[in-house]
């Protein structure tokens, strides 16, 4: 009958010491209160963080990294240029001047410059300067907003949704919303975010020369802060931040893409979702302080690295029978504190190269590239890079293997076979005794 009790009340007992449904997920370790997150390696893109990163969420503000790129790609192709005039129309006008919105005065019938507008857009989130700028480059905010989706699954985002050139709630555009509904919002995941600032600061840089004004002095001689917090002499400011946007409605919540530099290490961080305006940069601070105290670059493979047993391959009609094979160059990672070792090889010959016996055929010439070697964790999480690129570097020859002349290759030949019929007379003698 005890042992019966006993029995009962560890079973009750294990049943308040676990559920599934309340467990503590890692990615709540660093006590975010923002719903989604991640953090990346500004350089390559690896993933070194994530909570709910591939959540749909709104995005607001946000949503101007997009049009900012699409600005640059404008500039760069020669289609606009900085010093080109805009005049504003009376819908940019009366955006411009609406309540409770992010904006920079902008006056009906008056040329500001794309510089201006971009710095607007970029420093103090002006929304009227977003649309104004997206009119220019396609003739309607409309037709910009279907070049936003389209660049969008151009650049590789998976999930998104752009209705609008500024982030804003469709219903604050004065009843002249391009695209959804009327209530409608841009919406991305923080993953999808993430590459969106990887691609826009890494195919033009320049745009952090803007994104890092503290504050923006305005032609109607007004002064407007950058609605990043983290910026240097602003509120919070963080050692190293340089960029990116921020952004916040009642239905995206606020959020942060921020990027900061130390050391030569740039990392991309991205909170979705906050409690409130000050929070989202406490999430941020907490992102980058756990990026630098946690991770350092390391060198996980050394250029000219041989896999062990791998180191040749064996080759046909060449002078030599087989070819030394090697990276080509060194890969490094982002790596845990004291994880520098916790890392395997893969190497993957490319099959084409080979014929049915696995052997590559000459002539083969130093540095060919002839396969890959992937470098993956042997424990522990591997979230990637964000551009979804497994880590990899090529295999190629270490040296050159010329081709066999006629007459060595005749010769293999005929050794050839009369290695095979000694072979045959060999087996069929052993078989008479």
């Amino acid at each position: 009958m005890t042992l019966i009790f006993t029995f009962v009340l560890v079973l009750v007992m294990s049943q308040f010491a676990y559920q599934p449904g309340e467990a503590v997920a890692e990615s709540d370790n660093l006590g975010l209160k923002a719903e989604a997150a991640i953090i990346i390696d500004g350089e390559t893109g690896q993933i070194v963080y994530e909570k709910n990163a591939d959540k749909v969420l709104g995005i607001a503000s946000m949503s101007k990294m997009m049009t900012e790129y699409i600005i640059m790609e404008s500039i760069e192709n020669g289609k606009i240029s900085w010093d080109q005039k805009v005049k504003i129309n009376k819908y940019v006008h009366d955006l411009s001047k609406a309540p409770n919105l992010s904006n920079v005065g902008l006056t009906e019938g008056e040329d500001y410059t794309v510089k201006e507008l971009y710095q607007a857009m970029a420093v103090y989130s002006g929304n009227a300067a977003t649309v104004a700028l997206a009119q220019l480059v396609s003739g309607s905010e409309k037709s910009f907003v279907k070049l936003m989706n389209e660049k969008a699954k151009e650049l590789g985002l998976k999930h998104h949704k752009f209705v609008n050139a500024s982030g804003l709630n469709n219903s604050d555009l004065l009843g002249q919303y391009p695209s959804g509904s009327a209530d409608d919002e841009n919406i991305m995941t923080a993953k999808d975010t993430a590459l969106l600032a990887y691609r826009l600061i890494n195919d033009y840089p320049e745009v952090l020369k803007i994104a890092s004004i503290p504050k923006l002095k305005f032609r109607d001689g007004k002064e407007y802060p950058n609605f990043n917090w983290m910026l240097p002499g602003l509120i919070f400011e963080y050692k190293g931040v340089d960029g990116l946007k921020t952004g916040s409605t009642d239905f995206a919540g606020y959020g942060h893409t921020g990027t900061v530099i130390q050391d030569g290490q740039r990392y991309i961080t991205v909170v979705m979702k906050s409690t409130n305006k000050n929070e989202r940069f406490a999430d941020s601070t907490k992102l980058m302080n756990y990026a630098y105290a946690t991770f350092k670059k390391e060198k996980v493979l050394p250029a000219n690295y041989q896999v062990k047993g791998k180191e040749t391959l064996s080759v046909v009609k060449g002078k030599e029978k087989n070819v030394k094979i090697q990276s080509e160059k060194a890969i490094e990672l982002l790596v845990e504190n004291g994880e520098k070792d916790n890392y395997k090889t893969d190497l993957v010959i490319d099959k084409n190269k080979l014929n049915d016996d696995g052997e590559i055929t000459a002539p083969i010439k130093k540095g060919e590239k002839l396969g890959y070697i992937t470098v993956t964790p042997k424990k522990g999480e591997d979230y990637g890079y964000i551009n979804g690129d497994p880590v990899k570097v090529n295999v190629v020859a270490a040296e050159s293997v010329e081709k066999a002349n006629w007459f060595v290759l005749s010769m293999r030949a005929v050794g050839g076979f009369f290695g095979d019929v000694w072979s045959s007379v060999a087996s069929t003698v052993k078989g008479w005794f």
